[in-house]
């Protein structure tokens, strides 16, 4: 057992306004799985890289134990799982890697393939398995769930719930209560360490927050009271200069000898209220807090003329010589919210592909409601470069609804002006999502749109599925977030 120590701890990036840290100070024990909790862009990645010392920073980070980042930088994938092994560990004895693979219920014969023939979430659970066999390190994880289905998710909680400690970023509310015991929030002040898992943090936030909203409430009062008050001192101050000044107060020209003596001592007694005024209400502003709040997202369902919208019969698809879908039917009707469940590999991707018209590698039978207006959501990023703007225009979108939808799900302004190359994957996700909010539509398609997404925009994207209950079929691996929205559910 150990414990990192952070003092002091401010860091920013070049160019950026805002610091990410400013004077912060914590600690936690290498015994602890600890779940990092806080909104997309607001320094949890970076935390990792601070504590990785992969940036210069101000402040003092005390540990005697080794931090190892998951993932680790494959820079040759066509290696075997195995070699990657004896090359990241330095370790020959193999019957650690394959006693983690055993309880991560992989195939062991996996690690003698070439590592980029792995499906992603395989490449995920072997890296953990290398990386847990290291006794000596106290291990970064940074978002593995992204490439899970429910049931991978499932084996990998029950896994890092069977270790020593971590720190681990994820988003996925189900995943962290199944593994954590702490947690550590970092707010837009200063970062939280609690016992607990996500909900029992998520309750407390929501208790906290309410009494400081309350508090807040009333300085906010106080401070208006304490500014109207200065604005009277600040009139009395003027009426007093004008009174010195031979200027008629009240139709009477007051004696210049008298008052020249009595205007002074006014003046000084007026100034040293206002000064105390002054002061009360920037120290009475330093105490509001910056609180979380969840503001209503946007969306606009249209309704169509047709019922079902989609109608798909019989449908079957092959990837090569191997069949993806097998005789799939259903239909989506107007206010349907359809889960696409199925593990890795399933077809849920080549569905939606195939509803959209993207892939017509198909027999069966689809028909869609004429005219039907579908607003989309990729899981690939990979094409926002460039110009925010540039991009919405080119969606056609309203740009003032879309922006406000982004800054409703936390996106700073200063984000506007930046090359969207510089997003992190989550911000990037966020842009797809309020194009999509932006789109009227009859029809949403959303293919993992939870990737890399923080929690709280994700109740927001639930409130609002929940409140306007557009017709909506979607593939995501968040067992929480289809458990709250989902009317319907297709099993491939």
């Amino acid at each position: 057992m150990s414990t990192i120590k952070i003092e002091n701890l401010s860091f920013s990036y070049h160019g950026y306004v805002k610091p990410i840290f400013e004077n912060v100070s914590f600690s936690f024990d290498t015994n602890w799985k600890i779940g990092l909790i806080g909104r997309n862009g607001i320094g949890k990645s970076t935390l990792f890289k601070l504590l990785l010392n992969q940036e210069t920073y101000q402040g003092k980070i005390s540990k005697d134990i080794e931090f190892i980042k998951f993932p680790p930088n494959i820079i040759d994938t066509s290696k075997l799982g195995i070699e990657l092994y004896k090359e990241l560990i330095s370790d020959e004895e193999e019957w650690k890697l394959f006693r983690e693979l055993n309880l991560l219920n992989v195939d062991k014969n996996l690690v003698y393939r070439e590592f980029e023939t792995l499906s992603k979430g395989e490449q995920t659970k072997i890296l953990l398995a290398i990386l847990f066999t290291r006794e000596d390190g106290f291990l970064l994880i940074d978002e593995p769930t992204n490439h899970l289905d429910m049931y991978g998710r499932k084996i990998v909680s029950e896994y890092l719930k069977s270790k020593k400690g971590f720190l681990l970023i994820s988003h996925d509310r189900d995943f962290l209560d199944g593994c954590i015991n702490h947690v550590i929030s970092i707010n837009r002040n200063s970062i939280d360490v609690q016992s607990g898992n996500f909900t029992s943090w998520y309750e407390n936030k929501l208790m906290k927050d309410q009494f400081e909203i309350s508090k807040n409430e009333k300085l906010k009062k106080d401070i208006k009271r304490l500014k109207e008050a200065a604005r009277q001192s600040q009139i009395w101050s003027d009426k007093i200069e004008n009174t010195k000044n031979g200027v008629k107060v009240s139709g009477v020209k007051p004696d210049k000898g008298h008052i020249g003596r009595q205007s002074a001592k006014m003046m000084k007694k007026s100034k040293n209220l206002e000064n105390r005024q002054n002061k009360a209400i920037e120290e009475k502003q330093n105490l509001l807090k910056d609180i979380e709040t969840k503001e209503s997202l946007l969306l606009h369902s249209l309704h169509h003329h047709k019922n079902p919208l989609i109608l798909v019969d019989n449908l079957s698809s092959y990837y090569g010589e191997k069949q993806i879908l097998n005789n799939v039917y259903f239909e989506i009707k107007q206010g349907d919210i359809v889960a696409i469940y199925g593990s890795n590999g399933s077809g849920k991707s080549t569905l939606i592909k195939i509803l959209l018209g993207l892939n017509h590698e198909y027999t069966g039978e689809i028909k869609l409601a004429s005219n039907l207006k579908i607003s989309y959501i990729p899981q690939d990023t990979s094409d926002l470069i460039g110009s925010l703007n540039e991009y919405i225009h080119k969606q056609d979108v309203d740009e003032t609804l879309c922006k406000t939808i982004l800054r409703k799900l936390d996106f700073s302004r200063e984000l506007f002006e930046m090359d969207m190359k510089n997003y992190s994957d989550g911000q990037k996700k966020k842009v797809l999502i309020a194009i999509s909010l932006s789109k009227p539509a009859h029809l949403f398609v959303w293919d993992e749109p939870l990737n890399y997404i923080d929690v709280i925009s994700r109740i927001q994207i639930e409130e609002i599925i929940k409140e306007t209950k557009p017709t909506l079929i979607f593939v995501e691996h968040d067992k929480r977030f289809v458990e709250d929205i989902a009317n319907k559910i297709i099993q491939l």
